[in-house]
């Protein structure tokens, strides 16, 4: 059939809710993106799905697209924009290669719950399995990392697929979802009626608990003499955050996040004991250790936060709140499982505590005063230098010159930790982090989305100088793109965690772990157009932040850190979260 692009057909249907048209189906795929909300698109072109770039150009009064210099880059850019706008991610890119170079981000997005549609080209359908150029298994790569994946068969299903990804991807537990397009279905013709069904499936995850397990849980809580409440990132996912301080308030409890919960709770609120966890606060993981009962809301008692297994909370009673039910009892038993959304769960229970009086507010006062004791005996502390640059404290210096209201995405090592430490998030969608699948080169195109979706927010990438050389060509994104965003470049010439457990554990042997032979960043950035800015003295700090977070443009700042610094407090391997090494 031959079509004229630029040009649609309406064809006439008896469905009162859908508009039939025929388009290629490229077209059919943006129209149908456009339908769902859609308006940014991070990708990278090739021959694959060069039909679908053809069409782009058409639409680009309506769909803004976002050239990222690495595919990884172009899924954590996504990432970063899904994170700070709780909105769907979409990423476009190539066959092969392209498919292959998107699974770190897919995998990240997976293990983190982030929303994602990632859009793949495919060899033509009758290529398939022939081991043709540039054809890769795209399907069976990610179906381990995604929450499901489609290899389209044939333009008309286009929109139907479309409509049914966007919704899996950020139904329940948010994630990735892909959508492998053969080239020659975004070449095939089709009549295409795009429906406006609210949810495509028949079942619907659960959002509401049951009423008699609310009132059971409550029951629990308020006998409870020593109770915490433990918070992660569905609270955030839910958009939770105001009714987990109305909660929290409410009944007096202390909260302690994990490191993807940051800021879905104020880390200056009274409440807040800091993170929990491998490196977490000491009075956060002896509270978790010494508790009666454990609330804990949107969280999956992962490895670094439960330590050994057979030493976690031995003497707790466990609520476990999730929307997944298969998070529940996955790793530790949960006594009591409500299963629902965060913030609707939190809801029920407000409601709930407005029926009943709280008479004891004495109860706790014996339990604060405990955690008193432990956070007077082992405070986060550091040995200050008036020469070198403490990675502590260029945190702090970050909190005092930002007041705690910037985004910044991170990488993962050293810098992550110190800054979860070290920095007080006001709110949620601030901290933007790679926690599951601990991904370096994350930070930096994650802040890029966030700032393309925010383009008036300061917004900070907080790297290493391992990580940020991971996807530092995104510079050119960043530029090309006019954003404001800022880049710190914690830099001590090491792979700093890996050298860290090297020192510690296998008896100061350090093995591939020297990055002395990094480039200059400050010359790296004027290179890409970019400003470069360089702190390497305790008393050029200050200056230096405040300079080039005020400045406009992209900014590099590489400041240089004490070379062998280790974070503390820590759990060693195989340890419990009581046996913290504080020192």
């Amino acid at each position: 059939m031959v079509a004229n692009f630029g040009e649609r057909v309406t064809i006439p249907t008896r469905e009162t809710n859908a508009s039939v048209t025929e388009m290629r189906g490229a077209r059919i795929l943006l129209e149908a993106l456009v339908r769902v909300g859609v308006d940014t698109i991070f990708g990278y072109p090739g021959g694959a799905v060069l039909h679908i770039y053809d069409e782009l150009a058409r639409m680009a009064n309506q769909l803004r697209h976002i050239l990222a210099r690495h595919e990884q880059g172009a899924v954590h850019m996504a990432e970063g924009y899904a994170k700070a706008t709780g909105r769907v991610g979409v990423v476009l890119v190539t066959s092969g290669p392209g498919a292959t170079n998107a699974v770190t981000g897919i995998a990240n997005a997976f293990m983190d719950s982030t929303p994602l549609v990632v859009i793949t080209g495919q060899v033509p359908r009758k290529m398939l399995g022939t081991d043709a150029f540039q054809e890769v298994d795209t399907i069976g790569i990610t179906r381990p990392c995604t929450k499901y994946n489609y290899l389209v068969r044939s333009a008309a299903e286009l929109a139907e697929i479309v409509h049914e990804a966007f919704y899996l991807a950020n139904s329940g537990r948010p994630g990735p979802v892909v959508i492998d397009i053969p080239k020659d279905v975004t070449a095939e013709v089709a009549s295409s009626g795009f429906r406006e069904t609210a949810h495509p499936f028949g079942s619907r995850p659960a959002t509401q608990a049951i009423i008699d397990h609310i009132d059971k849980a409550l029951e629990k809580i308020l006998k409870a003499q020593r109770p915490i409440l433990y918070v992660g990132g569905g609270v955030i996912h839910g958009n939770g955050s105001d009714e987990l301080i109305a909660l929290a308030e409410r009944l007096q409890l202390p909260v302690t996040p994990t490191l993807m919960g940051l800021g879905c709770f104020p880390s200056t609120h009274p409440l807040c004991l800091g993170m929990l966890g491998m490196h977490g606060t000491y009075w956060a993981n002896m509270a978790i250790s010494e508790a009666d009962l454990i609330f804990g809301i949107g969280v999956r008692f992962d490895d670094r936060v439960t330590g050994a297994l057979d030493k976690f909370a031995p003497h707790a009673e466990i609520i476990h709140v999730d929307i997944d039910p298969s998070s529940i009892s996955k790793n530790v038993r949960a006594h009591l499982p409500l299963v629902g959304d965060a913030k609707t769960v939190m809801r029920q229970m407000l409601e709930s505590l407005d029926k009943r009086a709280i008479t004891d507010a004495a109860r706790l006062e014996s339990w604060w005063r405990k955690i008193a004791e432990w956070k007077r005996f082992a405070p986060l502390s550091y040995e200050d230098s008036d020469e070198v640059i403490k990675p502590q404290f260029l945190c702090q210096e970050l909190y005092r010159l930002t007041g705690g209201d910037a985004i910044i995405a991170t990488d993962v090592g050293q810098h992550q930790m110190w800054l979860a430490q070290y920095y007080s998030f006001n709110g949620p969608r601030q901290s933007i982090t790679s926690g599951g699948l601990g991904a370096m080169g994350f930070g930096f195109p994650a802040a890029l989305g966030a700032q393309l979706a925010f383009p008036d927010r300061q917004v900070i990438a907080f790297v290493g100088d391992g990580g940020f050389q991971m996807t530092a060509q995104e510079l050119a994104t960043a530029v090309q793109y006019r954003t404001n965003t800022k880049i710190i470049v914690m830099n001590n010439n090491f792979l700093g965690m890996v050298r860290q457990w090297q020192e510690l554990f296998y008896q100061g042997t350090y093995s591939a772990v020297d990055m002395e032979g990094s480039p200059d960043f400050v010359k790296l950035a004027e290179a890409y157009g970019a400003v470069g800015l360089r702190a390497t003295k305790a008393c050029e700090l200050g200056t230096v932040l405040e300079q080039g977070l005020s400045m406009q443009g992209v900014v590099v700042m590489d400041i240089a850190v004490a070379h062998e610094e280790n974070v503390y407090p820590m759990i060693p391997p195989g340890a419990g979260l009581s046996e913290m090494v504080l020192r």
